[in-house]
C-alpha cells in the first residue's frame, strides 16, 4: 500500500503540544504513531539531546515511520503496541524517565480510508479489522466460528448496540448459506436489521465498532498500559489520552481519578489520616477537552475526541 495516499489530520493537534509541555531536552513517547502528525510535531520541539519513541502495531504505520524519522538519532522507532510500553522502556534502561506519553486510541484515518483494512462499511474489503494483520484472528475468522451468543455479547458490551441479538442471530443464518467475509455484505445484513435512526448514522456503525474493539483487544490493551505508566513516567511527566469511544474514555476517567483524588474511608471507622497511605500519584490538567469549532468544520472525525490529561506528582 502506498501510505501517501492518505490524508491524515492529527486530532486535537494543537491541544496535544499545548499540554504535552515540551522540554528540548526531554524524553517523550507517541505510543499511536498512526502517520507522524503528533510526532513529527514533538520532535520538531526537541533539541539534539532530546529523545522521541514512537510505538504502532500497524506494519504500514511502522513502515512509515522509519521512512520520516529512521535517520534521526533521536528518534526510537518500536513495532508493537502501546500496552507494552512498559517492557520496551525498561529495556531502554529508561524506566521512569519519560516526560511525555501519547496514546491516539481507535482507528487511524489511513486505516479507515483504506479498504483492504476492512475497517469501514463505506469502501468495501476484506474483513479483516486487524490494528496488525499480520496477528490475531480477523473479524471475518471470528465471525465464521463464535457462538451467537458471544457476538451478541461483543455487539452490546462494545458498540451498545440495542439490536445485538438480531443481529447475532441474522449472522448465523447468513453464514450457513455463505461466507460473511466482506464489509459490503456485513453491514447490508446488519441494515436489514436495524432501522435507520433519525441522526441519520449508518445502521452498522455501532456492529462495525464493536467488533473492531473486541478482534484488537482495545480496553484490554488501553487498561494494561494504564497499569503500568507509572513505571515508565518521570515524576512531572504527563500522560495524554485522545479516546473516540464512550467505553475508551470511562476507563481513562476512571483510572485518573482513582489516582488524583484521596480514597474514601468508610464513616466512623478508627483511622487518623496520617495512617492511611495515599493513593494520589496525578494531578489533573483542566477538564476533558474536545475540538473547537474550527477543527470539527475541518475535520469530522474529530467529533467524538476526547482528550484527558494527568501528570505525575508521585
Amino acid at each position: 500500500m502506498n501510505t501517501a495516499q492518505f490524508e491524515h489530520a492529527p486530532v486535537l493537534h494543537a491541544e496535544v503540544l499545548q499540554h504535552m509541555n515540551i522540554k528540548p531536552d526531554g524524553c517523550y513517547v507517541d505510543g499511536t504513531y498512526g502517520r507522524g502528525g503528533h510526532a513529527s510535531s514533538i520532535l520538531a520541539q526537541l533539541g539534539e539531546n532530546g529523545r522521541l519513541i514512537v510505538m504502532d502495531k500497524d506494519p504500514d504505520a511502522i513502515k512509515q515511520a522509519n521512512s520520516l524519522l529512521g535517520s534521526d538519532s533521536r528518534v526510537t522507532i518500536l513495532h508493537d503496541d502501546y500496552e507494552n510500553l512498559s517492557d520496551h522502556i525498561a529495556a531502554l534502561g529508561m524506566a521512569q524517565q519519560i516526560d511525555g506519553v501519547l496514546l491516539d486510541l481507535g482507528v487511524s484515518s489511513p486505516q479507515l480510508d483504506d479498504a483492504e483494512r476492512g475497517f469501514s462499511f463505506q469502501r468495501n474489503g476484506p474483513l479483516d479489522m486487524r490494528m496488525n494483520p499480520e496477528q490475531g484472528q480477523s473479524a471475518s475468522d471470528w465471525l465464521a466460528q463464535a457462538e451467537e451468543a458471544e457476538i451478541a455479547r461483543v455487539l452490546w458490551e462494545y458498540g451498545e448496540e440495542r439490536g445485538s441479538r438480531r443481529i447475532a442471530k441474522r449472522i448465523i443464518e447468513a453464514r450457513e448459506e455463505g461466507c460473511v467475509d466482506d464489509t459490503a455484505t456485513l453491514a447490508a445484513l446488519i441494515s436489514a436489521c436495524i432501522p435507520k435512526g433519525k441522526n441519520h448514522k449508518h445502521p452498522a456503525t455501532r456492529s462495525f465498532q464493536a467488533i473492531r474493539i473486541h478482534i484488537n483487544q482495545e480496553l484490554e490493551h488501553i487498561h494494561n498500559l494504564l497499569e503500568s505508566i507509572f513505571d515508565v513516567l518521570a515524576i512531572g511527566g504527563r500522560l495524554q489520552v485522545i479516546s473516540f469511544h464512550s467505553l475508551e474514555d470511562r476507563v481513562v476517567k476512571r483510572f485518573f481519578k482513582k489516582h488524583s483524588t484521596r480514597a474514601q474511608i468508610p464513616r466512623g471507622l478508627p483511622v487518623r489520616d496520617s495512617e492511611i497511605e495515599s493513593n494520589i500519584r496525578f494531578s489533573l490538567i483542566g477538564k476533558a477537552i474536545k475540538a473547537c469549532a474550527s477543527e470539527l468544520k475541518d475535520n469530522p472525525r474529530s467529533r467524538s475526541a476526547v482528550l484527558r490529561v494527568a501528570e505525575r506528582t508521585v
